[in-house]
């Protein structure tokens, strides 16, 4: 169960991040920001890559913005986003509810600079309906995330 995954990732590193589920689906950026209330820039929206190495990334962006592949290719080389299949098999997640925090097997994770405009952000957290709240630079300590500039 991937929003237990979540749970128990928070339980064992000691962090108080409430996680909030709602009744409806937060699936794409546009329905979790009207769910949320929120600009679709505050939705940190978590993508799944293949490098062309054969190693697999997650990369968390601010939901308003594009993936720029000329900085994508200088920052990693080749990249190919995952198969929904692929992305819950690697993180445990399903499509609309992938998150960093969790994972069924550790994956690299890169931030995307888009998000450092905000001052909060809203990742999802294991499933289509849930989220939490947290500071990007929360979400840099707790995912051990670097920073990258592919957006």
């Amino acid at each position: 169960m991937s929003l237990q995954s979540v749970r128990e990732f928070f339980v064992a590193r000691n962090l108080d991040i409430p996680i909030i589920e709602l009744e409806v689906s937060t699936a794409t950026v546009a329905l979790a920001a009207e769910a949320h209330g929120v600009e679709p820039g505050r939705i940190a929206k978590t993508l799944s890559f293949r490098l062309g190495d054969g190693s697999t990334i997650l990369l968390v962006a601010s939901g308003d913005m594009r993936i720029d592949n000329k900085k994508f290719k200088q920052a990693f080389g080749k990249g190919k986003m995952l198969s929904a299949e692929e992305v819950v098999q690697l993180t445990g997640h399903p499509v609309g509810g992938v998150c960093p925090f969790g994972l069924a097997q550790p994956l690299p994770i890169y931030l995307d600079k888009s998000l450092q405009k905000f001052d909060e952000v809203l990742p999802a957290a294991g499933a289509i309906h849930s989220a939490v709240r947290i500071t990007p630079a929360q979400l840099a300590a707790v995912t051990n995330g670097s920073w990258v500039d592919v957006c």
